[in-house]
Protein backbone atom coordinates (compact mmCIF):
# COMPACT_ATOMS: atom_id res chain seq x y z
CA UNK A 1 0.00 0.00 0.00
CA UNK A 2 1.35 3.41 -1.16
CA UNK A 3 2.16 5.89 1.98
CA UNK A 4 1.89 8.73 -0.61
CA UNK A 5 -1.88 8.06 -3.09
CA UNK A 6 -0.72 7.60 -5.95
CA UNK A 7 -1.75 10.03 -9.01
CA UNK A 8 -4.61 8.49 -11.70
CA UNK A 9 -4.38 10.07 -14.91
CA UNK A 10 -6.17 7.66 -17.17
CA UNK A 11 -9.16 8.89 -18.32
CA UNK A 12 -11.70 5.94 -18.51
CA UNK A 13 -11.31 2.75 -17.05
CA UNK A 14 -12.03 -0.76 -18.45
CA UNK A 15 -15.79 -2.19 -18.07
CA UNK A 16 -16.59 -5.52 -17.62
CA UNK A 17 -19.82 -5.58 -20.08
CA UNK A 18 -21.77 -2.27 -21.57
CA UNK A 19 -22.31 -0.53 -18.86
CA UNK A 20 -20.94 -2.68 -15.91
CA UNK A 21 -17.78 -1.07 -14.03
CA UNK A 22 -16.24 -1.58 -10.64
CA UNK A 23 -15.93 2.06 -8.73
CA UNK A 24 -14.73 4.26 -11.73
CA UNK A 25 -16.34 4.29 -15.27
CA UNK A 26 -14.80 8.10 -16.82
CA UNK A 27 -12.76 10.36 -15.35
CA UNK A 28 -14.92 13.48 -15.10
CA UNK A 29 -17.37 11.83 -13.55
CA UNK A 30 -15.18 9.80 -10.85
CA UNK A 31 -11.26 9.45 -10.66
CA UNK A 32 -9.21 7.47 -7.75
CA UNK A 33 -6.66 10.87 -6.77
CA UNK A 34 -10.22 13.24 -6.74
CA UNK A 35 -12.05 10.49 -4.37
CA UNK A 36 -9.41 10.40 -1.96
CA UNK A 37 -9.23 14.29 -1.53
CA UNK A 38 -12.59 14.90 -1.30
CA UNK A 39 -12.83 12.14 1.27
CA UNK A 40 -10.01 13.77 3.14
CA UNK A 41 -11.85 17.35 2.94
CA UNK A 42 -15.14 15.97 3.98
CA UNK A 43 -13.15 14.30 7.33
CA UNK A 44 -11.60 17.18 7.84
CA UNK A 45 -14.91 19.27 8.05
CA UNK A 46 -16.25 16.24 10.31
CA UNK A 47 -18.30 15.66 6.75
CA UNK A 48 -20.67 13.25 5.28
CA UNK A 49 -19.98 14.16 1.90
CA UNK A 50 -16.78 16.49 -0.08
CA UNK A 51 -16.77 17.00 -3.76
CA UNK A 52 -13.98 19.27 -5.37
CA UNK A 53 -14.64 21.60 -8.29
CA UNK A 54 -11.76 23.33 -10.75
CA UNK A 55 -11.65 26.35 -8.98
CA UNK A 56 -13.29 28.69 -6.04
CA UNK A 57 -16.06 30.05 -8.77
CA UNK A 58 -16.55 26.56 -9.90
CA UNK A 59 -17.79 24.99 -6.87
CA UNK A 60 -20.02 28.34 -6.24
CA UNK A 61 -21.41 27.67 -9.57
CA UNK A 62 -22.30 24.28 -8.92
CA UNK A 63 -24.18 25.34 -5.64
CA UNK A 64 -25.79 28.16 -7.50
CA UNK A 65 -27.14 25.43 -10.02
CA UNK A 66 -28.69 24.35 -7.13
CA UNK A 67 -31.35 27.19 -7.92
CA UNK A 68 -34.30 27.59 -10.75
CA UNK A 69 -35.53 30.92 -12.18
CA UNK A 70 -37.32 33.00 -9.66
CA UNK A 71 -35.21 31.93 -6.88
CA UNK A 72 -33.18 34.52 -4.27
CA UNK A 73 -30.24 34.46 -2.77
CA UNK A 74 -29.38 36.51 0.48
CA UNK A 75 -25.82 37.19 0.56
CA UNK A 76 -23.60 38.84 3.33
CA UNK A 77 -22.87 42.71 1.29
CA UNK A 78 -18.82 41.95 1.94
CA UNK A 79 -18.15 39.02 0.23
CA UNK A 80 -14.59 38.44 -2.24
CA UNK A 81 -15.37 40.38 -5.54
CA UNK A 82 -15.73 37.13 -8.35
CA UNK A 83 -18.25 35.87 -5.86
CA UNK A 84 -20.17 39.06 -6.33
CA UNK A 85 -19.46 39.56 -9.54
CA UNK A 86 -20.86 36.38 -10.72
CA UNK A 87 -24.16 36.62 -8.60
CA UNK A 88 -24.70 40.17 -10.04
CA UNK A 89 -23.96 39.47 -14.13
CA UNK A 90 -24.11 35.98 -14.39
CA UNK A 91 -26.73 34.34 -12.14
CA UNK A 92 -28.97 37.23 -12.67
CA UNK A 93 -29.26 36.75 -16.43
CA UNK A 94 -31.03 33.37 -15.46
CA UNK A 95 -33.63 35.24 -13.38
CA UNK A 96 -31.74 33.85 -9.92
CA UNK A 97 -31.91 37.74 -7.88
CA UNK A 98 -29.35 38.22 -4.95
CA UNK A 99 -29.35 40.91 -2.40
CA UNK A 100 -26.42 42.37 -0.13
CA UNK A 101 -27.07 42.91 3.18
CA UNK A 102 -24.24 43.21 6.52
CA UNK A 103 -24.25 40.13 8.40
CA UNK A 104 -22.55 41.17 11.27
CA UNK A 105 -26.54 42.15 13.12
CA UNK A 106 -28.05 38.77 12.44
CA UNK A 107 -31.66 39.47 13.48
CA UNK A 108 -31.04 42.83 10.40
CA UNK A 109 -29.70 40.25 8.52
CA UNK A 110 -32.59 37.75 8.23
CA UNK A 111 -35.26 40.53 7.88
CA UNK A 112 -33.80 40.57 4.57
CA UNK A 113 -35.15 37.07 3.76
CA UNK A 114 -38.24 36.80 1.36
CA UNK A 115 -40.59 33.97 0.48
CA UNK A 116 -38.46 32.60 -2.22
CA UNK A 117 -35.58 33.16 -0.99
CA UNK A 118 -33.62 29.44 -1.62
CA UNK A 119 -29.97 30.04 -0.48
CA UNK A 120 -28.33 32.24 2.43
CA UNK A 121 -24.78 32.94 1.31
CA UNK A 122 -22.37 34.00 4.12
CA UNK A 123 -18.43 34.54 4.25
CA UNK A 124 -17.08 34.70 7.79
CA UNK A 125 -14.40 36.57 8.51
CA UNK A 126 -16.21 38.93 5.46
CA UNK A 127 -13.64 39.51 2.26
CA UNK A 128 -11.64 42.15 2.47
CA UNK A 129 -13.31 43.85 5.77
CA UNK A 130 -12.99 41.16 8.21
CA UNK A 131 -16.37 41.64 9.39
CA UNK A 132 -17.35 38.19 12.29
CA UNK A 133 -20.76 37.12 11.50
CA UNK A 134 -22.52 34.89 14.27
CA UNK A 135 -23.18 31.66 12.54
CA UNK A 136 -25.05 29.75 14.89
CA UNK A 137 -27.48 32.79 14.81
CA UNK A 138 -27.64 32.83 11.90
CA UNK A 139 -28.19 29.38 11.28
CA UNK A 140 -31.19 29.15 13.99
CA UNK A 141 -32.81 32.71 12.36
CA UNK A 142 -32.72 30.99 8.97
CA UNK A 143 -34.05 27.53 9.80
CA UNK A 144 -37.18 29.43 11.81
CA UNK A 145 -37.55 31.26 9.05
CA UNK A 146 -37.59 28.24 6.22
CA UNK A 147 -35.98 25.11 7.00
CA UNK A 148 -35.60 23.89 3.63
CA UNK A 149 -33.21 27.09 2.87
CA UNK A 150 -29.84 26.31 2.21
CA UNK A 151 -27.78 27.82 4.19
CA UNK A 152 -24.20 28.72 2.36
CA UNK A 153 -21.18 29.47 4.89
CA UNK A 154 -17.84 30.25 2.46
CA UNK A 155 -14.77 28.99 4.87
CA UNK A 156 -11.85 29.43 2.44
CA UNK A 157 -10.37 32.19 5.01
CA UNK A 158 -10.40 30.19 8.16
CA UNK A 159 -10.55 26.65 7.09
CA UNK A 160 -11.81 23.69 8.83
CA UNK A 161 -8.55 23.99 11.03
CA UNK A 162 -10.44 27.11 12.81
CA UNK A 163 -13.45 26.75 11.83
CA UNK A 164 -16.19 24.04 10.84
CA UNK A 165 -19.77 25.70 9.41
CA UNK A 166 -21.59 22.39 8.98
CA UNK A 167 -21.16 21.71 13.69
CA UNK A 168 -22.19 25.35 13.27
CA UNK A 169 -25.32 25.17 11.73
CA UNK A 170 -24.80 25.53 7.68
CA UNK A 171 -25.62 22.95 5.13
CA UNK A 172 -22.69 23.57 2.69
CA UNK A 173 -19.42 24.83 3.63
CA UNK A 174 -17.58 26.09 0.34
CA UNK A 175 -13.77 26.73 -0.43
CA UNK A 176 -11.10 28.39 -2.35
CA UNK A 177 -8.84 25.67 -1.83
CA UNK A 178 -6.46 27.84 -3.89
CA UNK A 179 -6.13 29.78 -1.03
CA UNK A 180 -5.37 28.18 2.47
CA UNK A 181 -6.13 24.39 1.96
CA UNK A 182 -3.12 23.77 -0.75
CA UNK A 183 -1.11 26.89 0.25
CA UNK A 184 1.61 26.65 -2.28
CA UNK A 185 0.21 29.15 -4.76
CA UNK A 186 0.58 26.44 -7.64
CA UNK A 187 -2.77 25.18 -7.54
CA UNK A 188 -6.39 26.30 -8.77
CA UNK A 189 -9.40 24.60 -6.75
CA UNK A 190 -12.72 24.34 -5.21
CA UNK A 191 -14.40 22.62 -2.86
CA UNK A 192 -17.90 21.90 -0.93
CA UNK A 193 -18.42 19.90 2.00
CA UNK A 194 -21.88 18.96 3.69
CA UNK A 195 -23.98 16.55 5.87
CA UNK A 196 -26.81 16.40 3.74
CA UNK A 197 -26.88 13.72 1.33
CA UNK A 198 -29.62 14.98 -0.89
CA UNK A 199 -26.80 18.18 -1.72
CA UNK A 200 -24.49 15.39 -2.13
CA UNK A 201 -26.37 13.63 -4.81
CA UNK A 202 -27.22 17.26 -6.42
CA UNK A 203 -24.00 18.91 -6.61
CA UNK A 204 -21.99 15.50 -7.55
CA UNK A 205 -24.89 15.56 -10.39
CA UNK A 206 -23.59 18.92 -11.06
CA UNK A 207 -20.25 18.66 -11.22
CA UNK A 208 -20.30 15.62 -13.79
CA UNK A 209 -22.73 17.17 -16.18
CA UNK A 210 -20.91 20.70 -15.83
CA UNK A 211 -17.64 19.26 -16.23
CA UNK A 212 -16.30 21.32 -13.50
CA UNK A 213 -13.84 19.00 -11.96
CA UNK A 214 -9.76 19.62 -10.73
CA UNK A 215 -6.91 17.26 -12.65
CA UNK A 216 -5.81 14.09 -10.74
CA UNK A 217 -2.49 15.77 -10.47
CA UNK A 218 -4.26 19.02 -8.97
CA UNK A 219 -5.80 16.67 -6.22
CA UNK A 220 -2.44 15.14 -5.57
CA UNK A 221 -0.65 18.85 -4.74
CA UNK A 222 -3.43 19.08 -2.51
CA UNK A 223 -3.27 15.73 -0.61
CA UNK A 224 0.95 16.93 -0.34
CA UNK A 225 -0.60 20.49 1.32
CA UNK A 226 -3.24 19.21 3.46
CA UNK A 227 -0.29 17.26 6.11
CA UNK A 228 0.52 20.57 6.72
CA UNK A 229 -2.24 22.25 7.35
CA UNK A 230 -1.77 22.98 10.80
CA UNK A 231 1.46 23.91 11.13
CA UNK A 232 0.79 26.49 8.23
CA UNK A 233 -2.30 27.77 10.07
CA UNK A 234 -0.72 28.10 13.63
CA UNK A 235 1.76 30.19 11.81
CA UNK A 236 -0.35 31.73 9.39
CA UNK A 237 -1.95 33.30 13.00
CA UNK A 238 0.97 33.59 14.86
CA UNK A 239 3.15 36.06 12.23
CA UNK A 240 -0.48 37.69 11.51
CA UNK A 241 -1.24 38.60 14.79
CA UNK A 242 2.06 39.98 15.23
CA UNK A 243 2.18 42.40 12.43
CA UNK A 244 -1.95 43.25 13.60
CA UNK A 245 0.17 44.02 16.84
CA UNK A 246 2.65 46.26 14.96
CA UNK A 247 -0.14 48.57 12.64
CA UNK A 248 -2.07 49.39 15.11
CA UNK A 249 0.69 51.57 17.34
CA UNK A 250 2.02 52.69 13.77
CA UNK A 251 1.23 56.20 13.20
CA UNK A 252 0.48 56.21 9.17
CA UNK A 253 -1.94 53.56 10.06
CA UNK A 254 -5.65 54.42 10.35
CA UNK A 255 -7.25 51.65 11.21
CA UNK A 256 -6.37 47.80 11.19
CA UNK A 257 -9.09 44.89 10.70
CA UNK A 258 -7.78 41.65 12.32
CA UNK A 259 -10.28 39.44 14.27
CA UNK A 260 -7.80 38.04 16.74
CA UNK A 261 -7.19 41.89 18.14
CA UNK A 262 -9.05 43.13 20.76
CA UNK A 263 -9.75 45.64 19.24
CA UNK A 264 -11.95 44.32 16.45
CA UNK A 265 -15.75 44.98 17.17
CA UNK A 266 -16.68 41.14 16.88
CA UNK A 267 -13.74 40.20 18.74
CA UNK A 268 -15.81 37.91 21.39
CA UNK A 269 -17.88 36.31 18.51
CA UNK A 270 -14.60 34.94 16.59
CA UNK A 271 -13.14 33.95 19.81
CA UNK A 272 -16.52 31.88 20.76
CA UNK A 273 -17.22 30.47 16.98
CA UNK A 274 -13.32 29.75 16.04
CA UNK A 275 -10.72 28.13 17.56
CA UNK A 276 -7.77 30.54 15.77
CA UNK A 277 -7.37 33.06 13.08
CA UNK A 278 -5.79 33.23 9.38
CA UNK A 279 -2.93 35.32 8.45
CA UNK A 280 -5.57 38.07 7.01
CA UNK A 281 -5.76 40.89 7.72
CA UNK A 282 -6.84 44.89 6.18
CA UNK A 283 -5.78 48.12 7.40
CA UNK A 284 -6.26 51.92 6.09
CA UNK A 285 -3.17 53.80 5.17
CA UNK A 286 -2.95 57.34 6.30
CA UNK A 287 -3.79 59.38 2.93
CA UNK A 288 -5.40 58.27 0.04
CA UNK A 289 -4.02 56.49 -3.43
CA UNK A 290 -0.79 58.04 -4.19
CA UNK A 291 0.15 56.81 -0.55
CA UNK A 292 -1.42 53.10 -0.68
CA UNK A 293 0.63 52.77 -4.03
CA UNK A 294 3.82 54.24 -3.01
CA UNK A 295 3.53 51.77 0.12
CA UNK A 296 2.70 48.87 -1.87
CA UNK A 297 5.12 49.55 -4.57
CA UNK A 298 8.06 49.97 -1.93
CA UNK A 299 7.56 46.40 0.03
CA UNK A 300 10.57 44.11 -0.85
CA UNK A 301 9.59 40.90 1.16
CA UNK A 302 5.89 41.27 0.40
CA UNK A 303 4.72 40.12 -3.01
CA UNK A 304 1.99 42.88 -4.56
CA UNK A 305 -0.48 40.45 -5.69
CA UNK A 306 -4.05 38.53 -5.85
CA UNK A 307 -4.98 35.73 -3.84
CA UNK A 308 -3.78 34.99 -0.73
CA UNK A 309 -3.54 31.72 1.87
CA UNK A 310 0.04 30.84 0.39
CA UNK A 311 3.26 30.43 2.05
CA UNK A 312 4.05 34.21 0.46
CA UNK A 313 2.99 37.08 1.82
CA UNK A 314 0.82 38.59 -0.38
CA UNK A 315 0.13 42.78 -0.53
CA UNK A 316 -3.69 43.61 -2.46
CA UNK A 317 -5.24 46.72 -2.93
CA UNK A 318 -8.86 45.76 -3.45
CA UNK A 319 -10.53 48.61 -4.54
CA UNK A 320 -7.94 48.55 -7.73
CA UNK A 321 -7.60 44.72 -7.69
CA UNK A 322 -9.99 41.64 -5.99
CA UNK A 323 -12.97 43.78 -6.00
CA UNK A 324 -12.66 46.07 -8.94
CA UNK A 325 -15.42 44.25 -10.21
CA UNK A 326 -17.89 45.39 -7.63
CA UNK A 327 -19.52 48.91 -8.47
CA UNK A 328 -17.63 51.74 -7.43
CA UNK A 329 -20.70 53.13 -5.41
CA UNK A 330 -20.95 50.01 -3.85
CA UNK A 331 -17.63 49.86 -3.16
CA UNK A 332 -17.55 53.35 -1.44
CA UNK A 333 -21.16 52.52 0.78
CA UNK A 334 -18.48 49.04 1.90
CA UNK A 335 -15.72 50.90 2.78
CA UNK A 336 -13.37 49.47 0.19
CA UNK A 337 -11.57 52.63 -0.24
CA UNK A 338 -8.20 53.95 -2.11
CA UNK A 339 -6.31 53.70 1.08
CA UNK A 340 -7.65 50.06 1.99
CA UNK A 341 -5.09 47.57 1.68
CA UNK A 342 -5.83 43.44 2.54
CA UNK A 343 -2.46 41.55 3.90
CA UNK A 344 -2.28 37.90 3.16
CA UNK A 345 0.34 37.48 5.63
CA UNK A 346 2.85 34.14 4.72
CA UNK A 347 5.49 32.35 6.71
CA UNK A 348 8.22 33.90 6.74
CA UNK A 349 10.06 35.89 9.82
CA UNK A 350 7.74 38.09 11.40
CA UNK A 351 10.73 40.23 12.39
CA UNK A 352 11.21 40.39 8.50
CA UNK A 353 7.63 41.22 7.90
CA UNK A 354 7.54 44.10 10.20
CA UNK A 355 10.85 45.61 8.70
CA UNK A 356 9.24 45.64 5.88
CA UNK A 357 6.57 47.11 6.40
CA UNK A 358 8.25 49.85 8.08
CA UNK A 359 10.17 50.96 5.02
CA UNK A 360 7.46 51.17 3.27
CA UNK A 361 5.20 52.87 5.15
CA UNK A 362 8.45 55.45 5.31
CA UNK A 363 8.77 55.10 1.58
CA UNK A 364 4.70 56.15 0.97
CA UNK A 365 4.29 59.05 2.63
CA UNK A 366 8.19 60.32 2.10
CA UNK A 367 7.82 60.29 -1.69
CA UNK A 368 3.74 61.45 -1.54
CA UNK A 369 5.46 64.91 0.25
CA UNK A 370 7.78 65.35 -2.23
Amino acid sequence: MSVVPPITLSTTYKQESPAQFKQFEYSRSGNPSRDCLERCLAALDDAKHGLCFASGLGASTAVISLLSAGDHVLSGDDIYGGTSRFFRNVAARFNISTSFACGVDPEQFCSNLQPNTKIVWMESPTNPLLKVVDIPRIASLIKAYNKDIIFVVDNTFLTPYFQKPLLLGADIAIYSVTKYINGHSDVIMGAVTTNRSDLHERLKYLQNAMGIVPSPFDCYLVMRSLKTLKLRMEQHMKNSLAVGVYLESHPLVEKVMHPGLPSHPQHEIARKVWSGCSGMLSFYIKGGLTEAKEFLKALKVITLAESLGGYESLADHPELMTHASIPEDIRKELGITSNLIRLSIGLESAEDLVKDLEQALRASHTKSTK
